[in-house]
């Protein structure tokens, strides 16, 4: 077992180049499984959740090479279809992926439930078993795992390219993952429009086949950097980005009061003293994403005046908020939504990750308390941050990773 230890009120300053994206990548590595061919992936991150979507191909009987660090070669041909174990899935939610994959390939799907985050509510897998039933797929569950069956799908999704006749998705996600995997789609022979809108427009087609693509970069690590670069204080340039995916980071960011470049590619963020405060509430794209807000909230935390965080897309997300105020922030929780009042300072304390981007929070948090914090159950982050240590030491940041060693259990001995 590992854990983050920062010493804070370090000011970053320097360039960070940005991953790709983990939302789009999580989709489209299985999206590789609908056609039985070679595929080269490019900006690949080196995260947990890519490297347990990579062991799971493999188990399927896929052939996978690492060409350089962030390019992968995935040969699908020999692969069978089986089920998918659970200690393969159980870390990340984003398993769900393969249920489409495999249905729409081979007509039935065995994936045990996914794990990964839990903020309550209605989660994705939900919605997709929802959608399966609607194109004819018989669903059951049984010891914890998921099991889809269609002798003949009627229509499709993004992912059932396979589907005979057009299906149109109504109120669809218009992330910008969602256009990567409409777009790599389409690059094996797909036929889906309107991805990016509300309305998706799926023909089908009778054969799929493989290709080269390269991932977007991801917009939440970029974000978390930036919020990082205004709550230290700092001066960031982040590298291969697209400054449209994040505009409304960009906006909050201005009405807080710090300075912020687009480039071409890339963004500068930029901030001197202490920010004001501003409120949030977090929408489907593009309104500013609810991966956003706990590292903005965190930013909050430090501004001068009152603001007021609501979360539109997900039930119980203020779970790290407990993590913040171990910390001395001042945030009151009021249902869905968390009145923050500023304070000059953080100090540092013992404190875990809730989840992924509560992870990257209470990175934030350290970054800028006063004194030694020290992050435990640091997997939840290594899920969705590549060389998080790595990037931010290079850019000013006093941060380690260190083994933690179990506790001593002493009534062993004495039983000895």
């Amino acid at each position: 077992m590992e854990k983050f230890v920062i010493r804070g009120g370090q000011r970053l300053h320097g360039e960070i180049n940005i991953s790709g994206a983990k939302n789009a990548a999580v989709a489209i590595l299985p999206a590789t499984l609908l056609a039985k061919d070679v595929f080269v992936i490019d900006n690949v991150p080196e995260i947990r959740d890519i490297s347990s979507m990579l062991q799971i191909l493999e188990a399927l009987g896929a052939d996978v090479r690492y060409l350089s660090k962030s390019v992968i070669q995935i040969d699908t041909r020999n692969v069978r279809s089986q089920p998918v174990p659970y200690e393969l899935t159980k870390n990340m939610r984003a398993s769900y992926y393969l249920l489409g994959a495999m249905l729409g390939m081979y007509s039935c799907a065995q994936v045990a439930m996914p794990g990964g985050c839990n903020f309550g509510g209605v989660r994705p897998i939900d919605l997709h078993l929802k959608g399966f039933s609607t194109l004819g797929a018989l669903i059951s569950t049984d010891g914890g795992v998921i099991e889809a069956k269609a002798n003949k799908l009627i229509g499709g999704s993004v992912y059932f390219d396979k589907a005979r006749g057009l299906t149109i998705l109504e109120n669809a996600a218009r992330e910008p993952h969602i256009v990567d995997l409409a777009n790599f789609l389409n690059l094996m022979g797909a036929n889906i429009k309107g991805a990016g809108t509300d309305v998706i427009k799926i023909e089908g087609v009778t054969s799929l086949h493989g290709c080269d693509y390269s991932i977007i970069p991801d917009q939440i690590e970029a974000g978390t950097y930036m919020v990082a670069a205004a709550a230290t204080a700092g001066d960031l340039l982040l590298k291969n980005v697209i400054p449209k995916h994040l505009e409304p980071i960009t906006a909050k960011l201005r009405e807080c009061g710090a300075y912020v470049e687009e480039l071409d590619d890339a963004i500068r963020v930029h901030a001197t003293g202490r920010l004001r405060s501003c409120n949030i509430k977090t929408l489907p794209h593009p309104g500013f994403p609810t991966d956003m807000q706990p590292q903005f909230t965190t930013l909050l935390t430090v501004c001068e005046g009152v603001g007021v965080v609501s979360d539109g897309v997900w039930d119980n997300r203020f779970k790290y908020v407990d993590q913040l105020t171990r910390m001395g922030a001042q945030i009151q929780i009021e249902g869905k939504a968390a009145i923050v009042q500023g304070t000059a300072q953080l100090k540092g304390a013992p404190v875990k990750a809730d989840d992924l981007r509560a992870g990257a929070a209470m990175i934030i948090a350290g970054l800028v308390a006063k004194g030694t914090t020290e992050i435990e159950e640091i997997i939840h982050i290594d899920r969705g941050y590549e060389d998080v240590v790595l990037k931010l030491t290079a850019v000013g940041a006093d941060i380690r990773r260190v083994d933690v060693q179990p506790p001593v259990d002493l009534s062993d001995r004495k039983r000895a």
